[in-house]
């Protein structure tokens, strides 16, 4: 019986041991596993913004149905890690207005030559260079565009500043100042190049040529565009390191976003959306108050700049028999757009001559009256330029075609002369005689019979807005004495 006892013990005694050994090996293999797991994961990289974290670098191979017929595919996911992706370049120079290129693969900025060398190395050597800025046909703009290098070369310089985005990298030189040119050349651009190449997921602003003008001008809307803090790449003294890089900007064409073109087909809508999210962020004077009657907003040229409206004081008056409340805006290079985007979104209609300053009415609301007056010769330029951008932005175009009568180029060169009968056979191949002549060189008057059928179509139009916003609509009462409406310049907050 004890000998029993024994046996059951040691018996006991040795599954025991069995069992531990076995737990041991199995500790032993599953830590390893875990280590081996572990080193497979990609390495994070720090951020310059703590608000980038975890965001997903990516960028799709397809472009648009204009690009080059690359794969349409979507290329996977960028690691932060460079050692895991194959550096390699590709670049889209199908398009007539611009190029692009990606270098996917970790990069390291070298600020002194604009180059972005690869963190890591693969033969044969690839090498492309670009000028960032969507005018490419413009060899003249072009060559005053610094030109930007991405090679798969490999760098042992040190990353002096890492960030966790993906660097885009473009120029706000060529004809950056002129207000049609900073959205038609830079933001339009910009906002279809973030929505094609980078949904869903943030990158850093590279910028060259860069102003400081031009930053405290659009310093409003910036952050709509990237949380990251923007990089001058010209005054850069020290080296960058991104997970990836696109150099250039794609455009849809003169002030247009095709839906079709972008993966979320985002459109005009979602850009205005987009700048309205900026502007209403801003400490900016109150508009004008809504007084009853459809808010007017006659853009007024003024000096010797062209197209300016010579019986201005007429055409407000008209306005204002016809039922608007006018409100006269002088911009200038100074200004201040978080005011202007307040005036305009409040107000009903805009009418203008063709130029840059119609440009604001990007910051009208959808549904509100658009008068462009075209000049002899800007039949082009009118129908390419805000045509496109209102029919983007839902508003009710209206075009007013001047007569030769009505502009100041009869009293030079007279009724018959071929720059009044056929502006198109000059303009066609001419541009100095399109801006010397038809843009610099003419003023316009108004026929006051003619143009009030264009003023009774855009009250009818501002009367539907204002009545869809819920605002009260008064009848219109007749103007007994003409009072000239005060002039807003709105000129860095200074009213």
């Amino acid at each position: 019986m004890k000998k029993m006892k024994v046996e059951k013990l040691y018996r006991l005694m040795i599954v025991f041991f069995a069992f531990q050994v076995i737990c041991f090996i199995f500790f032993i293999r599953t830590s390893t596993r875990h280590q081996e797991h572990e080193t497979d994961k990609p390495t994070k990289v720090m951020g310059s913004s703590s608000s980038a974290l975890g965001r997903r670098l990516s960028i799709q191979d397809g472009v648009s149905k204009q690009s080059l017929k690359m794969s349409s595919t979507t290329i996977r996911h960028l690691s932060s890690n460079p050692t895991l992706i194959e550096p390699t370049i590709i670049c889209d120079r199908s398009h007539p207005l611009y190029d692009w290129c990606n270098l996917k693969s970790g990069s390291i900025l070298e600020p002194n030559t604009a180059t972005f060398f690869s963190r890591s190395s693969i033969h044969p050597l690839k090498v492309e260079t670009i000028r960032p800025y969507p005018r490419k046909r413009d060899n003249k703009t072009m060559s005053n565009i610094r030109e930007i290098t991405l090679t798969t070369e490999l760098s042992h310089s040190p990353c002096t500043i890492v960030h966790e985005t993906p660097a885009l990298v473009f120029s706000i030189g060529g004809f950056t100042g002129n207000l049609f040119h900073d959205f038609n050349d830079g933001f339009v651009p910009l906002f279809i190049t973030i929505n094609t190449l980078f949904p869903d997921q943030d990158v850093t602003l590279v910028i060259t040529n860069y102003s400081e003008w031009w930053y405290g001008k659009y310093e409003a809307i910036l952050p709509q565009f990237s949380n990251q803090t923007v990089i001058n790449l010209d005054n850069q003294t020290v080296s960058h390191c991104f997970p990836s890089v696109v150099a250039g900007l794609i455009s849809h064409g003169p002030m247009t976003i095709n839906p079709t073109l972008i993966p979320h087909r985002k459109s005009f809508l979602d850009f205005r959306a987009l700048l309205e999210e900026g502007y209403q962020k801003c400490l900016v004077w109150p508009p004008p108050k809504i007084k009853g009657r459809p808010r007017l907003v006659l853009v007024s040229r003024v000096g010797a700049v062209g197209r300016v409206i010579l019986n201005q004081d007429n055409v407000i008056k008209l306005a204002q028999e016809e039922g608007f409340d006018v409100v006269v805006f002088e911009p200038s290079a100074y200004t201040y757009l978080c005011d202007v985007y307040r005036l305009m979104n409040g107000s009903h209609a805009i009418m203008g001559v063709h130029g840059a300053a119609l440009t604001h009415s990007l910051f009208l609301q959808p549904g509100a009256a658009f008068i462009q007056v075209v000049p002899i010769g800007g039949d082009w330029l009118a129908r390419t330029y805000f045509r496109n951008l209102a029919k983007g932005m839902k508003l009710e175009y209206i075009q007013y075609k001047i007569q030769p009568e009505e502009s100041t180029l009869v009293d030079k060169y007279g009724k018959d002369h071929v720059l009044i009968r056929d502006p198109d056979s000059i303009t066609a191949t001419n541009w100095s005689a399109l801006h010397n002549i038809y843009l610099r060189g003419q003023d316009v008057r108004l026929d006051m019979a003619r143009f009030k059928t264009c003023l009774k179509n855009a009250y009818v139009k501002a009367k539907k807005l204002m009545e869809h916003q819920g605002l009260h609509v008064r009848r219109r009462s007749k103007i007994k004495k003409f009072i000239r409406p005060q002039v807003f310049t709105y000129t860095y907050g200074v009213m």
